[in-house]
């Protein structure tokens, strides 16, 4: 009889065991709070937002005013912001732009955490690959960084729009900014000695000015699409085949979406072959929208909005923005599939900026940049330093954090 009763005590104890336990996982995997692991990184702590069923998407979400400023880093003490970036100090006076956080509709994002980026990529490389709005995010993270440890150059080209490379000793990261406007080879068409601001475009071939660095690179952050807006001609082996913003005989218009695409899927293509650039995490940042009112750059037009666009339903999905954003997800989307069915070590994220920044006409320097050589135009294309554009940095130590996670060796 005492065997049967402590059979039965041991199988009750078994089961409370199992309940448990169940009760845990429940809350472990479906729990959409942000829990704490440990990746080894000497006892550092690294947020994960837990995805629910529905898969918690940190680019899908609103902005929430704070009542006080938001900013990681003072216009006044970061060095690495360009002076035209610096909306303060070429007047702007309403402080109410950096006073919204970005809050994931079914998760918390926490805000970026300076020590922990520079613990993950110690002893690496990030090369952020694009135009002046790619090198617009570099500034707002070398503006946060600063704050634990302030890099030294290792080169910058005299054009403030040209290659950039700083080094912070204590991690032994290197950042570097390479300036390709199209990611692909390009030339541009020069007229009678001056130029006519319209390019050849070699839709099939890569440009070699940030291929050549991407053996020794760990982080690769490529961008896109603002150069399209003119009238090019786009080429592959060799032959014309096409045009964007143009209506001349015999040269079909192919739009701004195949162009985009087109270059985008030869970025990643060769990336995914590239047979030195092993762990390579590539990170494809979309299409950052403009938000001129009442014409364009260059006749008249302005933003002079203080405020966000308080709901998603308000935006309107109608327009070219959004259409590269569709074109560049949909590339991204086929080089991850392109790699799992290849078994590649490499991985291809998305950092889905549009939709958030479609929402922040607020946030661009307008009217409060003071560029001498463009008096009366209005900047409504790049972002202020602080400004909305520092969320991209908090997406982008998210999307690492993943990758440090399911990646043991890091």
């Amino acid at each position: 009889m005492e065997a049967v009763k402590r059979g039965n005590s041991v199988g009750i104890l078994f089961m409370r065991l199992l309940i448990s336990l169940g009760i845990i996982s429940f809350l472990v995997f479906y729990s959409p709070k942000t829990f704490t692991f440990d990746q080894g990184y000497g006892g550092m702590d690294i947020h994960f937002p837990l995805q629910t069923e529905d898969k918690c998407d940190i680019f899908k979400g609103e902005w929430i005013k704070t009542g006080e400023n938001e900013s990681l880093y003072s216009s006044t003490k970061c060095a690495w912001i360009p002076d035209w970036k610096n909306c303060f100090k070429h007047g702007r006076e309403d402080i109410e732009f950096v006073n919204w956080r970005w809050k994931p509709h079914a998760c918390e994002m926490p805000r970026f955490a300076a020590n922990k980026f520079l613990q993950i990529v110690r002893n690496r490389k990030m090369m952020f690959i694009g135009d002046s709005v790619a090198r617009n995010q570099m500034e707002s993270l070398l503006c946060i960084l600063s704050k634990v440890e302030v890099p030294t150059e290792v080169e910058k080209e005299d054009d403030e729009a040209g290659n950039w490379t700083l080094y912070f000793s204590s991690y032994n990261f290197t950042i570097t900014f390479v300036r390709s406007i199209f990611l692909v080879k390009s030339e541009e068409i020069i007229i009678n000695g001056s130029s006519s601001g319209s390019f050849n475009i070699y839709l099939d071939k890569v440009d070699d000015k940030w291929t050549e660095k991407l053996p020794s690179t760990d982080y690769a952050i490529i961008s896109a699409a603002h150069w399209f807006f003119r009238k090019n001609y786009l080429y592959e082996k060799g032959n014309l085949i096409g045009c964007v913003h143009c209506s001349e005989p015999n040269v079909t218009n192919l739009g701004l979406g195949f162009a985009v695409g087109k270059a985008i899927r030869s970025a990643l293509e060769f990336i995914h072959g590239c047979k030195n650039c092993h762990s390579l995490m590539t990170i494809l940042r979309t299409f950052s929208p403009t938000h001129f009112e009442n014409g364009t750059w260059n006749n008249g037009g302005y933003c002079n909005k203080t405020s966000p666009i308080s709901s998603e339903t308000d935006i309107d999905l109608g327009g070219p923005a959004w259409e590269l954003r569709n074109v560049q997800k949909a590339e991204i989307e086929r080089a991850r599939r392109k790699a799992t069915k290849s078994n590649s070590d490499q991985k291809f994220w998305i950092l889905d900026v549009t939709m958030a920044m479609l929402m922040r006409p607020d946030g661009h320097p307008g009217s409060h940049w003071g560029n001498q050589w463009m008096k009366g135009i209005n900047d409504c294309l790049h972002w202020c330093l602080p400004g909305p554009i520092d969320v991209w940095n908090d997406w982008l130590l998210e999307l690492m954090k993943m990758k440090a996670r399911s990646s043991p060796e890091l």
